[in-house]
């Protein structure tokens, strides 16, 4: 009986000790600890700094009279359509994206009209094209598909269209793949990519055709009652500038181009109509003012929250309107010119390898993080130059703490600073690096690149904007 009992002792002890010698290996196969290495000795810095500077030697900038035109698309699909006509914007039925607590759920309906909207400028024969669009973001695959199409139409390089999106977060979903994706735009379907893609290139394509004789002007103005910063509060700090630019042809028709970095998260999760919350109403209420074109880029809005004064459509109502009455304020004021300096440039920018965390110091190997993670392993960064203004495109949720400081380094050296985020693909939240080890969606859940990331591209836009003004 001993002799049973000791056999089947070595045996259970084989069976553990094997489990054991698994889970180690899985362990080791799945987990490492987070990347801290500075980014500036690392591969990626070295090939990325590389482009830039193959880049700044032989970019140029022009100056000279300008020619602008206008276009827009409907975004807005047809739901609960018979049968799906991607090229129509038909669909069966179609998810909002933005929050995973609708966990996928079906459009009811539209509220307002989304749209995507385009100003094309031209000075000296180089033509550049700023897009927005009233949509979360405008994913990689989407901007991919609607660049490749302005090449054959119109010649242009991914340097020359300048994308931003609003970021409301009852717009457009089906358009991600990935458990990711899904969980904040809902059940992958392609053919949405194919119909936001074609209203990109229809509104752009509008733009160039329209391109006349124009004038240029720009300016900002304080509103920090409409925002604060939702991750640290006090703490922190918030960017209360909300950015404008007007183009007007020598017709007088206009476009007004608005930043500003406040989230378009006045509706919640309970709205489940199409709608392009408070920077829509500031859109129509620009457009109802000065009978023209409004184009809203979300700016900084990491950590940054809107305080709208009241909740649901009733607040996004009451914020968009309020920001329209102070920007329409200045603009019999806001100087234009039709000579204006005008430069473009785009980064290739390798990214580091994935850093998402099961704790504070513990990430999944970067094989497996990028099953659940659609990010690619390259982005993009990208600057337009009008006259003493720089407009600087960023690829995630972008700081506005960070956004601040790349204000302050560009004020000193005689330019203002606009940055936007979403700019045709999406690598997470990208906040201060003493931020990364709060606990939090932002800091924990969202910031897919590691600690790292924030003084990678903060060095790189600054390299950039320095790279148009010194010219």
């Amino acid at each position: 009986m001993m002799c049973v009992v000791r056999r089947a002792l070595r045996i259970s002890l084989r069976v553990l000790a094997g489990l054991a010698t698994l889970t180690a290996a899985a362990v080791v196969l799945c987990l490492d600890g987070v990347d801290n290495r500075p980014y500036f000795r690392e591969p990626y810095y070295v090939s990325t700094a590389a482009r830039l500077r193959a880049s700044v030697e032989t970019n140029t900038v022009v100056r000279g009279e300008l020619a602008a035109g206008f276009g827009r698309a409907r975004l807005s699909p047809t739901v609960n359509a018979p049968q799906v006509v991607p090229a129509q914007g038909q669909f069966r039925s179609l998810p909002l994206a933005g929050y995973g607590g609708r966990h996928g759920k079906p459009a009811t309906g539209v509220h307002d009209d989304i749209y995507v909207k385009a100003v094309a400028l031209k000075v000296g024969g180089r033509v550049g094209v700023m897009v927005g669009t009233d949509a979360l973001i405008i994913p990689a695959e989407v901007a991919d598909r609607a660049v490749r199409q302005l090449g054959r139409e119109a010649g242009l390089e991914r340097e020359q269209v300048y994308f931003g999106a609003t970021h409301t977060h009852s717009s457009l979903g089906a358009w991600g793949e990935g458990k990711v994706a899904e969980s904040f735009a809902g059940g992958f379907q392609p053919e949405v990519r194919v119909w936001f893609s074609d209203c990109l290139v229809a509104a752009a394509r509008e733009a160039i055709g329209d391109l006349k004789p124009a004038q240029f002007g720009h300016g900002r103005f304080a509103s920090p009652e409409f925002i604060r910063n939702r991750l640290v509060g006090g703490l922190g700090q918030v960017d209360p500038e909300f950015s404008y630019a007007v183009v007007k042809q020598d017709t007088g028709k206009l476009a007004v181009l608005g930043v500003y970095g406040a989230h378009a998260t006045v509706l919640g999760s309970d709205n489940m109509e199409f709608s392009a919350d408070y920077p829509g109403s500031w859109e129509r209420a620009i457009e109802q003012a000065t009978g023209g074109m409004a184009v809203f880029l979300a700016g900084g809005v990491g950590s940054h929250s809107p305080v709208p004064g009241a909740r649901d459509l009733a607040g996004a109502e009451q914020m968009g309107q309020a920001l329209a009455r102070m920007l329409t304020e200045r603009l019999p004021q806001t100087p234009l010119t039709n000579s204006v300096t005008f430069g473009m440039l785009g980064l290739d920018v390798t990214m580091p390898p994935l850093n998402v965390r099961l704790s504070d110091s513990i990430r999944l190997r970067p094989w497996l993080a990028g099953k659940l993670v659609p990010a690619r392993s390259h982005s993009f960064l990208q600057v337009f130059r009008l006259d003493d203004s720089v407009w600087i495109s960023t690829p995630c949720d972008f700081s506005g703490e960070l956004a601040l400081g790349i204000k302050d380094f560009l004020l000193a050296r005689g330019s203002s600073a606009v940055v936007t985020s979403f700019n045709g693909d999406y690598v997470g939240y990208v906040i201060p690096s003493r931020y990364y080890h709060l606990n939090g969606y932002e800091p924990r859940l969202m910031s897919f690149f590691g600690p790292t990331v924030p003084d990678y591209f903060d060095e790189l836009i600054r390299t950039m904007a320095l790279t148009l003004v010194n010219k």
